[in-house]
């Protein structure tokens, strides 16, 4: 047949072209083999060299072959195709300009080159489509492997790189498409088969996975202009839209792509029209298929999120279609629909000159995410915190509309989901940052400027209305304007009782009702309404049956009667003033036009400056109540804020430090608590919550505001003083470990060195506080680089202890702990061979510390205990025999001491009175000091000593082997052996802790020595409370006796006794907390000892003062978590603390549970008993404390074989249960767990244990309760 007879129909799939469907319809004649396929195709090129595109007409079935055998065929066959077919489509896409132009070509020859276009655009396409699908699966098989070689195979595999091809195919496409096609086919009507043949490719590209890398941008443009020909030639609105649907359903990959062509489209193309067609889909799509079909909602959430941030302006007109799905139950619909709607406000509805109907638009879009941000998915609340940020950041949110989202962020700082709190924070730090009120905001400060221009605002307008009144105002009018204040007025009034009112003159008893009325009325003309309401109540009891106060209606409210009789009064009497002076106001209008023509330019632009300013004060009072209101909810914020400090998760707490530094920037006075309060995260095992209180303390103190290198650097001690005023101890040591961490790394400038030492040696002014806050911070950074202090150290000594009276003990004490920074106060490694570090024991340093301290023993001093202790302690750390320097210190104070004792006994006149006593506080100085040199031999033994043994050991075992002969290092291979165990250590090791424990059971208090001496005075203060009364003398004793236990197993036996006698009776909190810390130390010192007294430890948990109940709970804490005494049901006491009323001690037990939970099943295996002890009705507490301890304990529970073991356990203790409370605290606990399936049955196998008791309301609430929380979290089979 000739090629202008047939007519080419486009193939639903190749095997059609095999069969013949119709008259004149083409079909392949022949298949080709593989072997003729490479003769054929250059016969076809050289047809194609003669006859032009047309020669396709009779060579179709030689393409038709190669891509039948196309996966069979040679790579090279296959590219030399693809360029020849692209030489033809573009040699056709030329030629067809002069063609379709024209008007003589007849209908064979326009037939032929239809039949020509659509197989090449056929062959072209399909082969295109080949190498695609043969690319992906090449992919796939790499997709493993990949590196730079992938590449290379690719290319390798396909004799060239597919990538770049598709590019130029795509664009020769288009460029065909945009010619005027349409006359080839008859009526101009092009077929739907083509157009689909020519889009379907387009779309089987951008199945590809990988179609949204970078590199494959070129491909994606390409795709989206020929589908744009398409759309806007060949009506391809409607395909378009059903194939957007679905690919957003199947391919979670293409959503960002089809969202660039979309938005390319609806802009360049000018299809807006394509995006409400789409949009019209998606709203029509049922909420509750979206709730089946996961893949397909996040398909079109993240494809109307990212439309909205494109094409906000053209989407606008579609949300009403979308709003369904903000009823949905799926909610990432909620949120895309949320998002569009914060991207409109964003880009669309901002700035100022908004006519009403925008304005109406954008306030029913926040009003929407603002109700949303209670929604029942924490996914959808952190959304919109997340959105509300962005339009802060952008300062797009109306000032109206601050508190009401602020208090929407301050709320959601509760909610239970971590995600939620954390994006809470970030909004609240973004309203700190982008807030247009302040850059300092403190309630205080502004609470002031407040009142002063609110004052100023109501003597303005009272002006005003005086103003108003002369000119003759409408009285009406003027009711009407003093309405809603007076309103305000009335109704603030009538809340208080009617006795508690003040009236500046109560009514006369020669006083008229028309008086009174006159007295009311001048009252309201002045706008003291307060004064005007108080008399008029007075006046309805004064004045019963005159009118108007007789005018009273039973149905009236109190408020409308009062309302009624003042309207009567001011307008009546205005009435009648204006009727006295009728020629003023309408009797001499030629007067009245004169006086007004001669003052127009006078009286108009007074009055409209009276407005102007009335105006911009009504301005600066509302400006200033927003800047308090929103002070006042930051405040509210950052007492929330500060308890999340602490949470498990690492994010949130780093959210809560960044706020607290903008905070701090923020000058908001509280903001300070929360700086102080992160600092004890820098010990935090999460390196991410170290590192962001570095950062943080980095952004606030070492980058101060200066013109110079020494201004910045005294900006920066102030600031840092300023945390140490009223400073804890746990404060200092975590600002320590940060500034040394600074030092090490050298972000501390030399002038910050150098300016602490001149206020530290006074060569700058500056007071005794400032000067001590400098030797604490150099001591500080002398932990990171000791040379700080090491090569001052004389001057230090003359810093702190010089020989001036009185001693700034203070100043000494920071200087004495400054100087300990300069050694290694750790125990000697086995690594260090070198000898520690030590000063002499003449050194100036020690004769000054000793001297300092025996001269202030008799002086009643309290600054003097601290520093006597830092003091031994710097002597044990540094002096070589520093016993022998304490034993002098000792016997010089006790000397001092006997002296004072005889200088009484020989001023007492009568030698037969009573017998001459110690003052109180020598007796205490004496004790302390003695129970600190006690503890600090103890510990020289044991670190100092003991180290010193060890190192000498080695260095001895070092040297011997050494000097060995060969011969003898080969004699013994089991002596070899045990040292290779580390036997030989390990025993040697035994030996000297034996030594040590030797010297401190036998000699330290053996009467021979120097602490010997002490021991009967100790013990007779102790055990006679009732002659030495004195508090403080008696907190010294019980301390000092704690230190001298710790030396000696057989002291410490024999005094235990009167240890726990002094922990449980003693009258005094602080002597039961100084005991309750010595104790717990003797529980790690002589576990052995201290085990029988265990319980007397868990009672102080029970403590009647706050202060004793925190030190038991740290103490009971490091014991437990160290397993230093054993966990038993007495561990009940510590749970009762998590109901305690002090905040610090309810965290300090919560904390507890927090670290047990983590120690296996300790705290499943101690439920039990908790339960039981807390519910028994002579030893347990009350119902509701109780729901509030197991709702806490429960919640660590969370493995479900033990869920399932402690519902068995529970129910079946319904049976032993004695008392009603009993059975309601047990069905309480059992709601709480998190129960399974498997749960249920285990209940329901017990349900005879308990069913005879569900008669009770409360306990049939509880089981009803686990019930319903089972049915919520069930799958929808399983309900």
């Amino acid at each position: 047949m000739a090629p202008q007879m047939y007519e080419f129909h486009l193939p639903l799939s190749p095997e059609e072209l095999l069969k013949s469907g119709g008259v004149n319809q083409y079909v392949v004649q022949e298949v080709l083999s593989i072997k003729h396929l490479p003769p054929q195709l250059r016969a076809f090129q050289a047809a194609f060299r003669a006859q032009g595109p047309l020669a396709m007409l009779e060579h179709f079935d030689t393409i038709y072959s190669i891509l039948h055998h196309f996966r069979s065929i040679d790579p090279d066959l296959k590219e030399d195709t693809l360029e020849f077919l692209i030489k033809v489509v573009s040699r056709h896409s030329q030629e067809l300009p002069a063609i379709l132009d024209d008007t003589t070509l007849s209908g064979s020859d326009r037939n032929a080159h239809l039949n020509a276009l659509k197989m090449n655009c056929y062959a072209l396409i399909r082969l295109l489509e080949s190498f695609e699908t043969m690319a992906s699966q090449t992919n796939l098989v790499d997709l493993d492997l990949g590196g730079k070689g992938k590449k290379a195979r690719t290319k390798a595999a396909h004799g060239f790189d597919w990538e770049e091809e598709r590019q130029p195919i795509l664009q020769l496409l288009t460029q065909l498409l945009q010619l005027d096609i349409r006359h080839l086919w008859n009526h101009s009507i092009i077929e739907e088969e083509f157009v689909s043949l020519v889009t379907g490719c387009c779309y089987r590209l951008l199945e590809n996975p990988t179609i949204n890398h970078q590199k494959n941008r070129p491909t994606r443009e390409a795709i989206t202009h020929l589908l744009g020909v398409a759309l806007t030639r060949y009506n391809h609105m409607l395909s378009a839209t059903v194939k957007i649907i679905q690919m957003l359903q199947h391919f979670e990959h293409l959503a960002p792509v089809l969202v660039a062509a979309v938005s390319l489209w609806a802009t360049d193309y000018g299809m807006k029209s394509i995006v409400g067609e789409i949009v019209r889909e998606i709203g029509q799509k049922c909420p509750q298929e979206l709730s089946r079909d996961p893949s397909g909602t996040k398909g079109f959430a993240a494809f109307l999120t990212e439309l909205a941030e494109r094409v906000p302006a053209i989407l606008m007109s579609s949300m009403c279609i979308l709003l369904d799905h903000l009823d949905g139950e799926n909610y990432m619909m909620r949120n895309a629909v949320l998002a569009a709607m914060a991207e409109m406000v964003l880009q669309v509805l901002s700035g100022d000159q908004l006519e009403a109907a925008a304005r109406d638009t954008r306030d029913q879009f926040l009003d929407t995410l603002q109700a949303h941000g209670h929604d029942v998915n924490s996914f959808v609340r952190s959304r919109v915190l997340q959105l509300f940020t962005r339009i802060v950041q952008q300062k797009a949110l109306p000032l109206t509309r601050f508190q009401a989202v602020v208090a929407l962020a301050v709320g959601r700082l509760a909610d239970k989901s971590v995600l939620v709190c954390k994006n809470a924070i970030q909004l609240l730090a973004s309203f700190l940052a982008n807030n247009p009120f302040s850059c300092k905001l403190s309630d205080t400060d502004l609470a002031g400027p407040l009142q002063k221009e609110t004052q100023k605002l109501q003597e303005m307008r009272a002006q005003r209305r005086t103003a108003a009144a002369s000119a003759v105002l409408d009285p009406e009018e003027e009711w009407e304007a003093m309405l809603p204040e007076l309103k305000s007025t009335l109704q603030q009034l009538l809340q208080l009782p009617q006795g508690e009112e003040e009236i500046a003159e109560p009514i006369a008893n020669t006083e008229t009702t028309k008086d009174v009325k006159g007295r009311i009325y001048q009252l309201l003309a002045k706008a003291s309404y307060k004064q005007a309401v108080i008399l008029t109540r007075e006046a309805t009891g004064h004045f019963q049956e005159s009118e108007p106060f007789s005018h009273i209606d039973p149905e009236e409210s109190e408020e409308t009667r009062l309302l009624n009789i003042l309207g009567l009064i001011f307008k009546g009497s205005a009435a009648s003033t204006q009727e006295k002076n009728p020629r003023e106001s309408t009797g001499n209008m030629v007067t009245g036009q004169t006086v007004c023509e001669n003052k127009p330019n006078v009286s108009e632009p007074e009055e409209s400056r009276g407005n102007d300013e009335l105006v911009k004060q009504e301005m600066l009072v509302q400006y200033l109540q927003d800047a308090y209101s929103f002070s006042r909810k930051i405040t509210e914020a950052i007492g929330i804020i500060s308890k999340m400090m602490y949470e498990n998760t690492t994010t949130v707490v780093q959210e809560v430090i960044e706020f607290f530094v903008m905070v701090f920037q923020f000058g908001v006075p509280q903001a300070l608590f929360g700086v102080r309060r992160m600092l004890p995260l820098i010990w935090s095992k999460e390196p991410g919550i170290r590192e962001a209180v570095l950062n943080a303390y980095r952004q606030l103190y070492l980058n101060p505001k200066g013109d110079s290198a020494r201004a910045k650097a005294q900006a920066l001690i102030q600031n840092l003083s300023l945390l140490l005023v009223d400073a804890s101890v746990g404060t200092i040591q975590c600002l320590e470990e940060i500034l040394c961490e600074f030092v090490q790394k050298d972000e501390l400038k030399p002038a910050v060195t150098q300016l602490l030492w001149e206020r530290a040696t006074e060569k700058v002014a500056c007071c005794p506080l400032e000067r001590c806050s400098s030797v604490m911070l150099l001591g500080m950074m002398a932990r990171g680089k000791p040379e700080i202090v090491g090569s001052n150290l004389d001057t230090l000594v003359s810093i702190g202890l010089d020989e001036k009276f009185p001693q700034d003990y203070r100043l000494a004490q920071q200087v004495c702990h400054a100087i300990a920074n300069i050694s290694d106060r750790r125990k000697p490694s086995l690594g260090k061979r070198h000898p520690p570090f030590r000063l002499p024991q003449e050194h100036r340093l020690f004769e000054r510390l000793r001297e300092t301290v025996t001269r202030g023993f008799v002086h009643p001093d309290p600054l003097w205990i601290p520093f006597k202790e830092v003091a031994v302690t710097l002597i044990y750390q540094l002096a070589e025999g520093s016993e022998v320097i304490c034993a002098q210190i000792l016997q010089d104070c006790a000397k001092q001491a006997l002296e004072k004792l005889e200088e009484k006994r020989t001023s007492q006149e009568d030698p037969k009175s009573s017998p001459a006593m110690l003052p109180t506080f020598l007796l205490m100085n004496l004790l302390s000091l003695a129970g600190d040199v006690a503890l600090q031999q103890l510990v020289h033994l044991e670190q100092a000593v003991s180290g010193e043994l060890c190192r000498r050991r080695v260095l001895r075992e070092e040297q011997e082997h050494k000097t060995k002969d060969p011969k003898e290092k080969n004699t013994s291979s089991e002596t070899a052996m045990e040292e290779d165990l580390g036997l030989v250590g390990a025993a040697a090791d035994d030996t000297e802790a034996e030594l040590i424990r030797g010297i401190c059971e036998m000699e330290l208090l053996d009467g021979k020595q120097t602490l010997a001496a002490f021991v009967p005075l100790l013990l007779k203060v102790c055990n006679n409370p009732g002659l030495y009364s004195n508090p403080d003398l008696s907190a010294a004793a019980s301390l000092a006796l704690g230190k001298f236990c710790m030396i000696s197993a057989t002291f410490c036996d024999s005094q235990l006794r009167l240890l726990f006698t002094m922990l449980e009776k003693s009258p005094l909190p602080i002597v039961r907390s100084n005991l309750m810390v010595a104790t717990g130390d003797l529980a790690i010192r002589f576990p052995n000892l201290v085990d029988p007294w265990t319980p007397h430890l868990y009672a102080r948990l029970r403590d009647p003062a706050q202060q004793v109940r925190k030190t038991a709970g740290l103490v009971m804490t490091h014991l437990i978590l160290k397993d230093m005494v054993k966990v038993k049901g007495q561990v009940s006491e510590m749970a009762v603390l998590l109901i305690d009323p002090e905040p610090q001690i309810a965290a300090l037990a919560k904390n507890f549970f927090n670290e047990l939970s983590h120690k296996g099943n300790a705290i499943y295996n101690l439920l039990p008993d908790i339960i039981s002890r807390l519910s028994d009705p002579e030893l347990g507490v009350e119902e509701e404390p109780f729901h509030t301890i197991m709702k806490q304990l429960l919640s660590y529970i969370t493995k479900d074989k033990q869920t399932e073991s402690l519902v068995e356990k529970l129910c079946q203790r319904f049976r032993t249960a004695q008392t009603e409370r009993q059975q309601r605290d047990l069905a309480y606990c059992v709601s709480q767990l998190p129960l399974t399936e498997r749960g249920l049955r285990k209940m329901l196998d017990n349900f005879d244990c308990f069913g005879d008791k569900l008669s009770d309301e409360s306990i049939f609430s509880a089981f009803l309760s686990v019930v319903g929380k089972l049915r919520r979290g069930a799958k929808p089979e399983g309900k």
